[in-house]
């Protein structure tokens, strides 16, 4: 494979172990970048480490520091964080399973593939482990070390192989309260919630991540190209800002438009009439039925 490994050991599950590589799923995309010029000259800056009051810094001079307070600083050298370095561990431990729907996308970092080692038997257990996944909804939990770091990650099936994802720990994650603290509790009106389900209904399709592209990128681009070619660059569409919403039922049936669907006008019909009460058969009719019943009882008697 062309890519590098980004980790390369074993998964173990009891007593079986499967050798495996695992390799970055995602990459970094030509992104236009700039450098900083100086206008007059046109060349561009550079920037030098420099002490106050002492000049510039020789490279041989430049260790670490942990601030401990404000201007005091505990020095450490670069051997001195390599000694503490986690040691490489080869092995992925799935200490616990979970439903795959309990892991968050809030506590998901990057994903992987992950490659079974050429070799018939990890090949094997590679698939076994997958198909168990995918059979229990399940997705395995366990600590992989890699770079002089500990990361937790979750092992699911993807396809036809096997993906991790680094998962952030708790402490990296806000609570949600204070940021939804202005959310509504009552439920919200039938018919506008109809009218929000007509409107996704509509736009939903497959999704297809090639359809999409950045616009901020196509549109430094064409400005980095037009001035290369000293021409004014063309004119992009803007996104339509739309109005403060007064009247949300106004909004979304106009976002609706048109004739809505069947199901939906039911679900509204619905929202806005209230259930009919069953009415109890009148007396005289009881009776009739009571006494038929009677004197059918009398005739098979006499019979």
């Amino acid at each position: 494979m062309a890519a590098r490994a980004y980790w390369q050991g074993q998964i173990r599950l009891a007593l079986v172990s499967i050798p495996v590589q695992v390799f970055p799923a995602t990459k970094s995309a030509a992104r236009i970048s700039f450098n900083q010029i100086h206008k007059p000259s046109g060349k561009r800056i550079r920037y030098q480490k420099v002490v106050p009051g002492v000049g510039e810094a020789a490279p041989e001079d430049i260790v670490k520091g942990y601030e401990v307070e404000k201007g005091k600083y505990v020095l450490v050298t670069e051997d001195e964080i390599d000694d503490v370095k986690l040691e490489a561990k080869k092995t992925l431990d799935l200490i616990q399973f979970v439903d795959a729907g309990e892991v968050e996308l809030l506590y998901i970092d990057k994903p992987y593939y992950v490659s079974p080692e050429d070799d018939e038997t990890a090949g094997e257990a590679y698939v076994v482990l997958r198909d168990a996944l995918e059979a229990t909804g399940k997705v395995g939990i366990g600590h992989i070390v890699a770079r002089g770091h500990s990361n937790l990650v979750a092992l699911r099936p993807s396809g036809k192989g096997l993906m991790i994802e680094t998962l952030r720990y708790a402490d990296e994650v806000h609570k949600p309260d204070a940021y939804y603290a202005e959310v509504p509790d009552a439920k919200p009106d039938k018919e506008l919630l109809s009218l929000a389900e007509e409107l996704i209904e509509r736009k939903a399709k497959p999704f297809d991540p090639k359809a999409f592209s950045d616009p901020y990128e196509a549109a430094l681009r064409e400005l980095i190209d037009a001035k290369i070619e000293n021409r004014p660059p063309e004119s992009i569409d803007e996104p339509q800002i739309g109005a403060k919403v007064i009247d949300l039922m106004e909004a979304l049936k106009k976002s609706v438009g048109g004739k809505r669907t069947t199901t939906t006008k039911k679900a509204a019909a619905s929202a806005k009439k209230p259930a009919t009460k069953k009415a109890p058969a009148s007396k005289s009719s009881s009776g009739k039925a009571s006494t038929a019943k009677k004197g059918g009882t009398r005739g098979r008697r006499a019979a």
